[in-house]
């Protein structure tokens, strides 16, 4: 106890988002208003692609998009609506090479979607790959870094390199859902088939923006032989 109040005075608890400092920081260090103003993401929600729908109380059930045009995905889930000081910690994490971010935003998923992961019976996890020449540029995948830490909290293991990313992509966030889809398609594969046949996956990212890039990462595994492939972000964009 006085090594930690000393450790405190030393180096102080402060939030990731706006720097407060947290009496009580836990293993988040985020605080109450910060997590309140990046609001979790709860039912009704799509019992496919996690889309919150903006109505109180009534039911989960399938959105439009999805009945009309099932995504090759068995589910989505994100913890928290892509907005407020976790669309900025995402942004510093990603553009600011801030990789001490991912600890908390991998610790907000986990805690939040882990019973979607434990009822989806799932046995292998995976991140989202980058393109080499992203990955020269970054430094670092998010969805590699994010994973580590699910991973760890969810027992299961991280398969970083049989999915890949073999063809350069441009970057998805001015372009439309159609161009969206057409820029990833033919964009991943997967190196050894083997290691996927049968399996219950995870395939896990920092954003859910149209899903065009989990869906085509999906339809990847799933011609390599995958059971199925459930989803998992930190955060979902809602336009």
């Amino acid at each position: 106890m006085l090594l930690k109040a000393f450790l405190d005075i030393l180096f102080p608890p402060l939030c990731h988002g706006c720097k407060a400092f947290l009496a009580d920081a836990g293993e988040l260090h985020l605080c109450l208003r910060c997590l309140a103003e990046s609001p979790l993401i709860a039912s009704p929600h799509c019992t496919v692609c996690g889309l919150p729908f903006l109505t109180e109380g009534g039911i989960d059930h399938i959105c439009g998009g999805c009945g009309d045009e099932p995504p090759p995905f068995a589910a989505a889930r994100a913890a928290v609506l892509f907005t407020g000081p976790v669309r900025e910690l995402i942004h510093r994490y990603k553009y600011g090479k801030k990789v001490r971010h991912s600890r908390p935003l991998a610790l907000l998923a986990a805690r939040q979607l882990g019973e979607f992961v434990v009822a989806g019976a799932a046995d292998l996890l995976i991140p989202v790959p980058l393109h080499v020449r992203r990955l020269r540029q970054r430094g670092f995948n998010q969805a590699v870094l994010l994973g580590e830490i699910l991973a760890k909290k969810w027992r299961l293991p991280l398969c970083r390199d049989n999915l890949s990313r073999i063809r350069w992509t441009e970057p998805q966030i001015n372009l439309t859902a159609a161009a969206r889809r057409e820029n990833v398609r033919g964009a991943f594969a997967v190196s050894d088939p083997a290691a996927v046949r049968g399996r219950r996956i995870i395939l896990v990212d920092d954003v859910y923006t149209t899903g065009s890039t989990v869906a085509e990462c999906a339809r990847t595994l799933k011609r390599a032989g995958a059971e199925a492939v459930l989803v998992v972000t930190v955060a979902r964009a809602v336009n």
